[in-house]
């Protein structure tokens, strides 16, 4: 299910775009100060980022630059106040890729949603999000919580593999095959266990990367 992390300060607007994007398939958590948010950004990351620009412990645009500086193809929106054409140029200029004034309508923000995740995930050199990690493959860099991670080129392979099938278990053979030998000769099966438990510690041992015993491994989002 696609999540969005909604950092807004009012309780109620929060409460009905919750409710209403739910409605629409999708998985909302609320925040109501920067500083929440930027906390649950280093736990885990959403598909997409909803922010207030006016929130009582800092400007949207100041995390907005923080999102992108670490997460540069996370899809960004931000809310402002109408004709407010400083907070509008603000959003753009630190890396937000659309925007939607007060108040508006449910249906138009549910369709700007749709549309930049669809221009997201089409995108050539996207990011691939699973928990706290994500690639960024325009750069072929690896973060964790927001900090990049110095991996080798088999392991990048490897997570990036994993990544492209979050929720589906990828077969140990499979694995084999097309990491370290693309013609099929073998490769001692020892080989992607040393490799798992060296990724596994380079990323702070995360719950998202589980091993499916006798099977192989799977990139899912832990709940």
């Amino acid at each position: 299910m696609t999540e969005i992390y909604y950092i807004e300060d009012d309780a109620d607007i929060a409460a009905t775009v919750k409710a209403y994007l739910r409605q629409k398939g999708y998985a909302v958590s609320l925040f109501a100060t920067l500083e929440s948010g930027q906390t649950a950004f280093g736990e885990r990351l959403p598909d997409l980022a909803l922010i207030d620009w006016n929130m009582p412990d800092g400007q949207g645009d100041r995390f907005c630059r923080w999102i992108r500086s670490k997460w540069s193809a996370l899809p960004i929106i931000f809310l402002t106040v109408r004709d407010d054409t400083r907070d509008i140029v603000a959003g753009f200029e630190n890396g937000a890729d659309d925007y939607v004034t007060k108040p508006f309508e449910l249906e138009i923000l549910s369709s700007r949603i749709s549309a930049l995740l669809r221009r997201a995930e089409n995108a050539p050199g996207t990011c691939l999000y699973c928990g706290p990690i994500s690639i960024d493959e325009s750069r072929m860099a690896v973060f964790c919580g927001g900090e990049e991670i110095t991996v080798s080129q088999t392991e990048y392979q490897l997570l990036r593999l994993l990544m492209e099938n979050k929720g589906r278990t990828v077969t140990r053979d499979r694995l084999l095959t097309q990491i370290w030998d693309s013609n099929g000769n073998y490769v001692n099966d020892n080989t992607l266990t040393v490799a798992i438990k060296r990724l596994r510690e380079k990323l702070h041992h995360p719950p998202c990367l589980k091993t499916i015993r006798s099977f192989g491994y799977r990139m899912e989002d832990a709940r």
